[in-house]
């Protein structure tokens, strides 16, 4: 028996039942004939009107699935980590195990995900793409109740679920069967993870199903900051219930984690780019003003960046008369994604230069001489309090005729966001791993004077409630055995309220912002697809969306709406030895506006994207490569900043790549796998000017996994073993300081574990 067909015994089961009925909107079916042990075919959901799901190898959009055993070879430390296995998106997992900046096709962005929607079990988690400190996968973990990824890069994105023009991501969780079954596992590492999960699933009573799992975890992080910077726990709950017409589908997901957010630091005063911290015990705690009366309050930066709160929701599908279809899904999300961070502020001094400027020795608080060859730096305090909620809702209606397949859907969506921050807070501290604070007669004015910067005091309080309302129509046009033609028209209306009180350092009880808006925008998208013969297919696809201004656009001056038009031409090959599916794409933007930081002036601009994705794999008995590849030219072609024109879009790569070799062997009662990866990442820019190049880098992962007959099983991961230093960002707030935020050095995991049941 081989890996993959241990594998598919262990996640995939129940196969057969889906192949009858559809697991509901939203599930990912991978469908096994139980006499060969082969899969047969895979569905999938994202990018289908209601959720309806088709057999990937029909979809005319580019869409890639990551599977249980993919997961587990990746091992991601985060949520956006794992969106490295999708061609087409750039993620910067650097920041931790929250605050990802997440960028696709060459869209602008370069700070969180303005381009990102989360789903699980294909509805939406939250009402729009990102927030100030805030994009999605910040509100979402990992773990072993999900059954399998989908993520859909621009086409039909547009039109249905929440009108993402740019990638959805849909995390299906795994369901129960009639067999009980479940698994343990515990994971630690170099780096002082302690980490348990679980996941039992199996039925109720009679077409009753269930699934419960979830995790608890506390690791130091592999940049240390001297306490237990890793804090987290999640348990979810999935149930179905089947009936001889449809099935309905009810989730919960309680989570409660958190990490240190890591930042830039300098780069070149000596300090471990793979493990620095400037965090520390000695800053941990600060106490900052809250209000104009002078309170103050303590706040605990072991808080980190995370997640506190629920995601729920479910889906019910039924049919009814002569090829009738009712589709129903829906989200409630509730909690808080607070940010606790401590931010470098400028440019690294040495201490001789600032020894001149405050006229004698430098200390530290505790009392400690700092020698002339040390550096000191200005850091900030940074306190975001931000309470999110949001209910999502699509229903649709389908119709199938004798050649066409049409789709009659509403979708509503209510969302808010409260928040509360003090930015800056400036202090001087010594600029070595968990450094401390310098004594209080030193101030940022006297870094800065030394040529390093003195920091700034920004408070903000804001309220806003948003709400969306939109119709779609769809449908699939079979003219023949091998032409199709899908499209669909989407007509979006939108309306907001926000009110803002801005201060220095606090809130100052001034109503900054009070803004109204409403607007209505139309989305279509089309295609057309033929197979060549039951191997080989080929689309074509052109789709016209947009993006409605979030609240922090408004705050920053921008009410404008995004409008992104793309066109795709894809091919989809499977055979015995290959597999393949690859994208050409063109998309252009016609306003998208960014407020990075005080010192990085504000623009809106046009941007023009080409570049092909591909991701495939290359089977050879029990050898097989994986190999994912995004070649793409992306450039500035209008901008308030005139001469920005014609420069690279930031932070994104005109090419990257990752190659992924694994061979499947059996030992005795072992079935094994070994597995490395390569990713290679080229040169990009820091900022849209083009001044700051953030260099070419290589990174090598390798691994093993072990599998027992009884259901025991092993797994040593290595990560960045070449302990490469490579850059994801340079500082967005000061291109000119000599800052920057390299990946993770070197780590490894170790997981050991037990499955039951069939």
């Amino acid at each position: 028996m081989t890996i993959n067909t241990f594998r598919a015994n262990q996640f995939l089961h129940g196969a057969v039942l889906a192949v009858v009925l559809t697991f509901g909107p939203g599930a990912a079916l991978y469908a096994q004939d139980t006499d060969n042990d082969e899969v047969i075919e895979e569905i999938v959901s994202i990018g289908t009107p209601g959720g309806g799901g088709v057999e990937r190898q029909q979809a005319s959009f580019a869409l890639t699935t990551i599977d249980p055993e993919a997961i587990a070879k990746f091992s991601p430390k985060s949520t956006a980590d794992l969106f490295k296995s999708v061609p087409g998106v750039w993620a910067e997992s650097s920041g931790g195990v929250a605050g990802a900046n997440i960028d696709v096709r060459g869209l602008p962005g370069g700070s969180d995900a303005p381009f990102v929607t989360l789903a699980i079990n294909g509805s939406p988690i939250y009402g729009t793409e990102m927030l100030s400190f805030f994009e999605q996968s910040s509100i979402f973990r990992v773990d072993e109740t999900i059954a399998g990824v989908e993520a859909l890069r621009g086409g039909p994105n547009a039109v249905f679920g929440k009108g993402e023009p740019g990638v959805t991501v849909n995390f299906n969780l795994k369901e129960g069967s009639e067999d009980t079954e479940g698994r343990i596992k515990y994971t630690t590492s170099d780096y002082g993870l302690q980490r348990l999960d679980g996941v039992l699933s199996g039925e109720l009573t009679e077409n009753l199903y269930y699934m419960v799992g979830g995790y608890v975890s506390s690791s130091d992080g592999i940049r240390d900051p001297q306490f237990s910077a890793e804090e987290g726990s999640q348990f979810t709950i999935n149930l179905n219930r089947v009936f001889d017409d449809g099935e309905i589908n009810l989730f919960a997901r309680v989570t409660d984690d958190v990490g240190q957010w890591i930042l830039p630091f300098a780069l070149d005063t000596g300090n471990d780019k793979g493990e620095f911290a400037q965090l520390g015990n000695a800053t941990r705690f600060r106490e900052i003003p809250i209000n104009p009366a002078g309170d103050t309050k303590v706040f605990d930066f072991a808080n980190g960046r995370g997640w506190d709160g629920l995601v729920a929701g479910g889906s019910a599908e039924f049919e009814f008369g002569d090829g009738w279809t009712f589709r129903d899904q829906f989200t409630y999300t509730s909690g808080d994604a607070n940010t606790f961070g401590f931010v470098p502020s400028g440019s690294p001094v040495s201490v001789s230069d600032l020894e001149a400027v405050i006229g004698g020795p430098v200390t530290t608080e505790s009392g400690s001489t700092l020698s002339g060859s040390d550096w000191a730096q200005t850091y900030g305090h940074w306190v975001v309090l931000k309470d999110l909620e949001a209910k999502i809702n699509d229903i649709s209606i389908n119709k199938q005729f004798e050649n066409h397949d049409l789709t009659f859907g509403y979708y509503a969506a209510r969302w808010s966001a409260d928040d509360w921050w003090t930015l800056g807070n400036p202090i001087p501290v010594q600029n070595i791993k968990n450094g401390e604070p310098l004594d209080s007669s030193i101030t940022p004015a006297d870094i800065a004077a030394a040529g390093g910067d003195a920091g700034f005091l920004f408070g903000l309080q804001s309220s806003g409630d948003a709400s969306a309302e939109a119709f779609y129509i769809a449908d699939s046009w079979y003219i023949n055995d091998r032409w199709r033609i899908d499209a669909g028209v989407r007509r979006e209306s939108f309306e907001t309220d926000y009110v803002d009180d801005e201060g220095s350092g606090f809130p100052d009880g001034t109503n900054d912002v009070i803004t109204d808006l409403s607007d209505n925008e139309t989305a279509w998208t089309v295609a057309a697809n033929f197979d060549v013969n039951d191997d080989l297919g080929v689309y074509a696809r052109y789709s016209d969306g947009f993006l409605f201004p979030h609240f922090d656009d408004i705050r920053g001056g921008s009410e404008t709406v995004n409008a992104v038009e793309q066109l795709e031409a894809g091919v989809k090959f499977t055979s015995d030895w290959l597999e393949l599916y690859a994208t050409a794409f063109h998309n252009t933007n016609d306003d998208f506006s960014s407020t990075v930081g005080s010192t990085v002036p504000a623009a809106a601009f046009e941007t023009e994207s080409t570049g092909v994705e591909a991701d495939g794999t290359l089977i050879f008995g029990e050898f097989t490569i994986n190999f994912l590849l995004t070649v793409q030219n992306a450039e500035i072609t209008k901008s308030t900043t005139v001469e920005d024109e014609g420069n690279a879009v930031r932070r994104q790569p005109d090419f990257q790549a990752r190659i992924s070799p694994s061979y499947n062997f059996t030992v005795g009662e072992f079935d094994g796998s070994v597995y490395a990866a390569y990713t290679t990442v080229d040169d990009r820019w820091g900022d849209d000017a083009n001044t700051v190049k953030l260099p070419s880098y290589n990174k090598f992962d390798l691994g093993v996994l072990l599998y027992h007959d009884a259901g025991f099983f092993f797994q040593l991961h290595g990560d960045n073993v070449n302990d490469s230093d490579g850059i994801t960002e340079g500082d967005p707030r000061d291109p000119t300081a000599p800052n920057g935020r390299p990946i993770f050095g070197t780590s490894w995991r170790l997981s050991v574990g037990y499955d039951f049941g069939d």
